[in-house]
């Protein structure tokens, strides 16, 4: 009994908090600045401007088909911050899936009802805000927590670059 009382020392107990607040810090604010950046690439990708769509497919299928190992590498030999770093290569792996699950919970919203919107007289701003983005958020919510507990799980990648 004492080899498992030995591992729950205050310097061990206080080594594992210390790699929990790291997790939790890394993925809040690499969810954060995917949120942001995910939501800006959709807008992109659902423009009527061809080049705006062309940016954000490629940057869509660049960050989506390349391994998150290979761009947190690639942001601490860049950066030279850790947690930048960290922070930087999380965010630009998943706002790529958030920036799809936006688009797709937008484009679930049946189109009649930005007719209706405007048939009332919403401007465009209203109508997504009011109308279009609370139905739209009753979709995009599970798989938006689920890539939201991958990025946090993923956050053991960083074990040995840090």
């Amino acid at each position: 009994m004492s080899e498992i009382a030995a591992l729950f020392t205050w310097v061990n107990i206080r080594f594992l908090l210390q790699g929990l607040g790291m997790t939790l810090l890394i993925s809040a604010l690499a969810i954060l600045c995917s949120v942001v950046l995910g939501t800006v690439i959709s807008v992109m990708r659902t423009s009527s401007s061809r080049v705006l769509r062309g940016v954000a497919a490629v940057y869509i299928e660049i960050f989506k088909n390349t391994p998150l190992l290979l761009w947190i590498m690639f942001t601490f030999f860049v950066a030279q911050l850790p947690i930048g770093a960290a922070v930087l290569a999380f965010t630009l792996f998943t706002s790529a899936s958030v920036a799809e699950i936006v688009r797709g919970g937008l484009a679930s919203v049946p189109f009649g009802q930005y007719e209706a919107a405007k048939s009332q007289g919403f401007s465009t701003v209203q109508t997504y805000l009011l109308i279009i983005l609370p139905q739209a958020l009753r979709n995009m919510v599970p798989a938006l927590l689920s890539q939201f507990v991958t990025t946090i799980k993923d956050t053991s990648y960083l074990w040995g670059a840090m």
